[in-house]
């Protein structure tokens, strides 16, 4: 057996005996750190033999071995050492001597130690007899130096016998009431220890005992639930990978932090046994290395319980397994829950044993440096990550709320609950009073305010752990929630008495206050308008504050994360008059403005705006315009560069003009009357008319009356034509030609839409599609949706039956995709290729009564006269609102975008500023935006060549 350093034993002069300087092994102390359960303890007594020599037992005999019989036993005082204090160098855990033979607790030999061997008969022949008559052997009457080598030796000597005890410790070869520090830990040195100090080492002992259980309760993690999960498919295998990670998070990181403290733990256990000098270096190194992974397992913590209660409550082979590992003996009848917790719970708990060390640590000693620091440094971490949790749970909560909602048959809503950055801002129950003919009837509500939508709705217990949350109201995106008075006086509920014995009592109706407030639709005022009852002011207050508080913050994300920006192209040059607007004032003015559509000419790109006085145009970016085209009262506006014509409809008469000597005017190269001559009549008696690319042909689309109809006309543009006196041409516009025959249309058609090689016609009756090539015998087209199936379906029923009372306004394809979004004023839905419904014949309700719409990308812009809703084409979602005052869109004209054309802009006019009468236009264009991301400094070419001084 190796030789082990002797610890330092300072004896203070003149100290007083102890107490009780050896513990009894009847009544062995109790463990002051122990937080789990209480033990029991039992008196250990070790096997027989027959060597004669005495042996080493955990027992405390009646004497001390310590003790010699002599004449001295006759004394009632009991011979004790003094309180000693110890501390070991470093210095000395390293020297090592192996001439020490090796043993084992139960089968040692005992061999004298140097105490009984001053203590003995022979040495005590002549007692020296002290002053108060007290005898004491002639031993002590050495050096206190003499002394401290001597206790010092015999207290190494001793320490040798508990050596196997503490392998068997550290192996898990003990019972579990055997491993307690003073159960290995001869008498012999509990006795030259005070009893501060004994406390102190059974701390460091349960330090180092909990840590080695902590370790196995993380492997029997690994061991019992998770391997079993994944070799059993309890979870479906193309989730389980996902499960393990949001359960378990990163259990295996802390996992091999505390495989690391335990292994040094267990060494300086080893070297120092049984009077350890200290643990809190080596705590203090691993403490700053698992905080980021402890911090990342608290916060997730509350999720994975969550995800784990989600999984049992809906999964019965998930639920038979963890019955199954449960009934293994290493788990002791605990679920996972609880391993789940031990990292959350295993600071706290070595925080309280750091501190009960320090409580009984002598104040000189090495640790009363080390543990305050350690103390605090867990202190503050533990402190720290209270607001992850607290959040976590919060998102626990609102992931509870998520399952339990109920929505209204048929109506397809994306809330976008399960985004990263969704959270319930307040939640609590409010009252709502429903007028009757025969009296107000009360409903309890429970309203969510998440942070982007408000939540109406109606609990249901349907067992005693379900309860459903029904929605009984449209839920209130918060861009549109407004705030009405919250300072109504308090109104009376009628209640029933629910205790009282007498029957006068029970019928006797009781009234309690109600705090009224109200909140409403910013686009439906009068029909979406709410009136809830708060139970108390403080509690209307609440509502009020979060309110706020949650309108603010959607108001600084919306505008800090715009998917599409107004961009002002022009403000104040465009007026007109206002309803007090003084008698002739408005006349030197442009008019309102009509339509808009960008122009190319050479490297230079203008915007070209019809109002009600004509054409003006000016380079992007400058601020005044000049009139080019003195037409009245023009309301569509299309250029086609690639054909190098403008469209202009004003006064029922279609015309084009030649883009290149617009382009000339606007610089001031020609004059107005040279584009005049440009100008080529189409037809007349146009209601409107539509312009693009179908197909790999630039057409020009218009709806004309003749007599009592409407017919549809289809004009391919000519390239290359001669222009030159077109305008006094009698054979009709030679840059078009006629394509196929015109079609006959319902008299209501209001617009055109173009999809690939068809023309969706949009009438109050509903949609047609119609092939440009060939009118006339492209009629027998069915109208869209296919509603053939409504009769047997009764979702399809219910979906025609809403169709039926909306404007339909265009069909957009759906990217990546083989479905159809029909647009409608009020809703939208989906069909397949061949017009069926799809998605269950579910719908999508806007929150604005839409009037046009504009297709970008995966984006669908509904614009309303106060609105524009931006909206995701695959799911409706709603992702942007823009408000204004008399909004339209103004490049309505345009069939699809061109790719050599300004392809992918939206403009807008709106009502601006008002000063003396005049309303002034305001012309945006909404610029699609793109993510911003920040490059690492190394993906930077040359980021640090001019520090490169090597």
């Amino acid at each position: 057996m190796a030789h082990r350093p002797h610890p330092y034993i300072t004896i203070p002069p003149g100290a007083a005996p102890p107490a009780n300087p050896s513990p009894s092994a009847r009544d062995p102390p109790l463990s002051p750190v122990n937080l789990w359960a209480d033990r029991r303890h039992y008196a250990h007594t070790p096997s027989s033999s027959n060597n004669s020599g005495s042996r080493i037992s955990l027992d405390v005999p009646a004497r001390p071995p310590s003790r010699a019989s002599s004449a001295y036993e006759t004394e009632t005082s009991r011979l004790s050492f003094p309180e000693s204090q110890l501390h070991r160098s470093s210095s000395q855990r390293s020297s090592r001597s192996s001439h020490r033979p090796t043993s084992s607790v139960l089968g040692l030999s005992h061999r004298t130690s140097r105490s009984e061997s001053l203590l003995s008969p022979d040495s005590l022949a002549t007692p020296t007899q002290i002053g108060d008559g007290e005898s004491r052997p002639p031993s002590f009457e050495s050096t206190p130096e003499t002394a401290v080598k001597a206790l010092s030796s015999e207290l190494s000597n001793l320490t040798l016998d508990s050596e196997e005890g503490l392998r068997k410790f550290q192996g898990g070869e003990l019972l579990d009431e055997e491993e307690e520090w003073y159960r290995l830990v001869p008498p012999e040195a509990r006795d030259v220890l005070a009893s501060k100090e004994v406390q102190r080492q059974s701390i460091l002992f349960e330090i180092v005992k909990s840590e080695k259980d902590y370790v196995a309760d993380l492997e029997l993690v690994k061991e019992v639930f998770i391997e079993p999960i994944i070799n059993t498919l309890a979870v479906p295998q193309h989730r389980v990978k996902g499960f393990i990670q949001e359960v378990f998070f990163n259990l295996d990181n802390i996992l091999a932090h505390h495989r690391r403290l335990l292994a040094a733990l267990f060494e300086r256990q080893r070297e120092q046994h049984p009077l350890v000098q200290s643990f809190s270096d080596i705590i203090l190194d691993n403490s700053l290395l698992f905080q980021a992974d402890y911090e990342d397992y608290i916060k997730h913590y509350p999720l994975a319980e969550a995800r784990h209660r989600s999984e049992l409550r809906r999964n019965p082979r998930y639920q038979y397994l963890l019955q199954q590992c449960s009934l293994a003996p290493s788990v002791r009848k605990r679920d996972l829950i609880t391993f789940l917790s031990r990292p959350v719970t295993r600071l706290p708990r070595l925080l309280l044993l750091l501190e009960n060390a320090k409580k009984n640590t002598e104040p000189d000693h090495p640790d009363m440096e080390t543990i305050p620091l350690l103390i605090g440094i867990l202190s503050d971490f533990i402190k720290s990550t209270q607001p992850g949790i607290a959040a976590s749970e919060d998102k626990v909560k609102f992931w509870n709320l998520c399952e339990s909602l109920v929505y209204q048959k048929g109506e397809i809503i994306d809330l976008d609950l399960y985004d990263e950055s969704r959270s319930l801002r307040f939640q609590g129950a409010l009252t709502r009073r429903y007028k009757t003919n025969m009296d107000l009837h009360w409903a309890d509500l429970h309203v969510a305010l998440l942070d982007n939508y408000l939540l109406l709705l109606k609990p249901e217990s349907r067992t005693s752990t379900v309860t459903k949350q029904h929605v009984v109201s449209r839920p209130i995106p918060l861009e549109y929630l407004r705030l009405g008075a919250f300072d109504g006086p308090p109104e009376n509920r009628k209640e029933k008495a629910e205790d009282g014995s007498g029957l006068l009592e029970r019928v006797r109706s009781r009234y309690r206050q109600m705090y009224p407030f109200t909140i409403y639709h910013a686009s439906s005022k009068m029909n979406r308008r709410y009136t809830l009852y708060a139970s108390s002011e403080s509690a209307r207050r609440k509502w009020y504050d979060a309110l706020v508080e949650a309108l603010a913050i959607r108001q600084v994300r919306q505008e800090s994360n715009m998917l599409f920006a107004p961009h002002i192209l022009n403000e104040g040059f465009f007026k007109y008059s206002a309803a007090l607007a003084p008698y002739g004032l408005a006349s030197h003015y442009t008019g309102r403005v009509n339509a808009a559509t960008e122009i190319s000419s050479g490297s230079s790109r203008f915007i070209a705006v019809a109002c009600t006085s004509g054409v003006y145009i000016a380079r992007r970016g400058e601020p005044s315009f000049r009139k080019v085209l003195s037409v009245p009262n023009p309301t569509c506006m299309v250029s086609l560069p690639a054909a190098g014509k403008l469209f202009v409809l004003h006064e029922g008469g279609l015309f084009s003009y030649s883009l290149d000597m617009i382009g000339r005017a606007a610089l001031g190269f020609t004059r107005s009357e040279k584009v005049d001559a440009t100008r080529e009549c189409i037809s007349t008696d146009v209601i409107f008319f539509r312009a693009g690319r179908v197909g790999n042909r630039y057409m020009v689309l218009y709806a004309a009356r003749s007599f009592l109809q409407l017919y549809l006309y289809a004009m391919e543009v000519v390239p290359n034509a001669d222009t030159v006196n077109q305008r006094w041409s009698t054979s009709g516009p030679t840059s078009f030609r006629s394509f196929g025959e015109p079609l006959a249309i319902p008299k209501d058609t209001y617009n055109i839409t173009v999809l690939s090689r068809r023309i969706v016609i949009c009438s109050e009756k509903g949609i047609s599609v119609a092939d440009p090539a060939n009118l006339s015998l492209s009629m027998k087209s069915t109208s869209l949706p296919d509603f053939s199936d409504a009769d047997a379906s009764l979702p399809m029923a219910g979906l025609k039956y809403r169709c039926a009372d909306c404007r339909p306004l265009g069909i957009v394809r759906c990217p990546g995709s083989d479905e159809l979004l029909v647009v409608y004023d009020e809703l939208g839905c989906y069909i397949d290729k061949h017009g069926v419904p799809t998605r269950s014949s579910g719908y999508l309700r806007w929150e604005t009564r839409a009037v046009s719409y504009a297709h970008r990308g995966d984006f669908l812009l509904l614009i309303s006269p106060e609105f524009i809703e931006v909206r995701t084409l695959h799911t409706g979602k709603l992702v942007q609102v823009l408000e204004g005052t008399d909004m339209r869109r103004i490049d309505i004209g345009l069939l699809s975008p061109d790719k050599d054309s300004a392809a992918g802009t939206t403009l807008i006019a709106m009502r601006g500023r008002e000063d003396q009468g005049l309303v002034a236009d305001r012309i945006l264009e909404l610029v699609e935006t793109a993510e911003l991301r920040t490059p690492r400094v190394s993906d930077v070419p040359g980021a640090w060549d001019e520090f490169d001084i090597l």
